[in-house]
């Protein structure tokens, strides 16, 4: 009878993925990142040990949004203090904290224990298409 081998942390592998955002849906970028990150995509996936790879997203201000989403959809914050409550329109976090936002929609879509934590630190994300990884992903190419 063949049994199904479990993954240890230190027989993973790691890959490195470059993504291009221009032109793309944002939640579709995110569901193919989250896989990626997650190890989902690979036939030796272990639930609880982090086996995904690293991916860098660029060009990441230039991914499309369907709908009124840019001028309507707001992002909150809340310190703890009474009257504390701030909001931020989603095109002004594309503008100003690309990263913030990718990080923030991506956190929602990994588990929410320290390996989720542990797994979102692989996702470098740029806004221009400049990134300071390109011995990585060569390297793996």
């Amino acid at each position: 009878m063949n049994m199904t081998k479990v993954l240890k942390p230190a027989e993973v592998t790691r890959d490195w993925h470059l993504i291009d955002a221009e032109g793309k849906t944002f939640g579709r970028i995110l569901t193919d990142v989250a896989t990626l990150l997650r190890g989902k995509h690979k036939p030796s996936f272990t639930p609880n040990v982090d086996c995904g790879d690293y991916v860098v997203i660029i060009n990441a201000e230039k991914a499309k949004f369907s709908g009124v989403k840019l001028e309507e959809k707001e992002y909150f914050t809340h310190s703890g203090y009474f009257g504390s409550t701030k909001s931020k329109k989603l095109g002004d976090m594309l503008e100003n904290h690309t990263e913030k936002l990718y990080m923030r929609a991506m956190r929602g879509m990994l588990p929410k224990t320290k390996l989720g934590k542990q797994m979102i630190k692989k996702m470098k994300v740029y806004a221009g298409s400049e990134h300071p990884h390109t011995a990585q992903i060569n390297k793996g190419a």
